[in-house]
């Protein structure tokens, strides 16, 4: 006896976003002095950067934050600030190798209140490493002058979170390239904030 089967299936997907943050929460954040200044200054220097072709720096930092298992995305909530001492550490690596560029790659957080500004070396007040460490990120470009680098705090406790940092290492210390400032974060237990911090060089094109 002879047969033949035959199978047939069929799959559906469905994209899912994660659900914007409340409101007010981007309201207020986002009419901010510190946030209206980063972003007009952001468009100022690729406007800049096209006419005259002098090259310019900017960096934007978004963020996801995870309760419960489900995520809540912020959107952008910050747009500076490159310091000095990270544009000093690239400088290093450029001249005589005394420094990697590459390892600007760890993620951090923290409840200080003070405003961004080029001479910071350090985030103001850093989250307890008892409550949670650094994160190394995955790196990316998105475009060609655009590097991306996406880290995930995870916490085992509670805070209002209301800075984030990149540094060159995974320990505490280490050199502070970027920092950025926002509106707090009331994060507990399991919760975790995902980073997503995009540097763009932008040249005369």
């Amino acid at each position: 006896m002879e047969g033949t089967v035959t199978m047939a299936g069929r799959l559906t997907g469905k994209l899912i976003h994660a659900p914007k943050a409340p409101l007010m929460w981007r309201l207020r954040n986002t009419l901010t002095w510190r946030y209206l200044w980063g972003w007009a200054m952001s468009g100022l220097a690729r406007w800049f950067s096209k006419v005259t072709g002098v090259l310019t720096i900017t960096s934007e930092l978004r963020a996801v934050l995870w309760h419960d298992g489900k995520p809540t995305d912020y959107g952008v909530i910050s747009r500076r600030m490159i310091t000095d001492a990270g544009v000093a550490f690239l400088v290093d690596d450029w001249t005589n190798d005394a420094t990697d560029i590459t390892t600007m790659n760890f993620h951090s957080c923290g409840i200080g209140v003070g405003v961004e500004a080029v001479g910071n070396i350090a985030l103001v007040n850093e989250s307890d490493p008892a409550i949670t460490t650094r994160a190394a990120g995955v790196k990316s470009q998105p475009s060609a002058w655009i590097l991306r680098t996406v880290g995930t705090n995870t916490f085992t406790g509670g805070g209002a979170i209301i800075e984030h940092g990149l540094f060159s290492q995974l320990a505490v210390g280490g050199t502070l390239w970027d920092r950025h400032v926002f509106l707090a974060y009331n994060v507990v237990n399991t919760d975790a904030i995902q980073w997503t911090y995009d540097l763009t060089i932008n040249s005369g094109g």
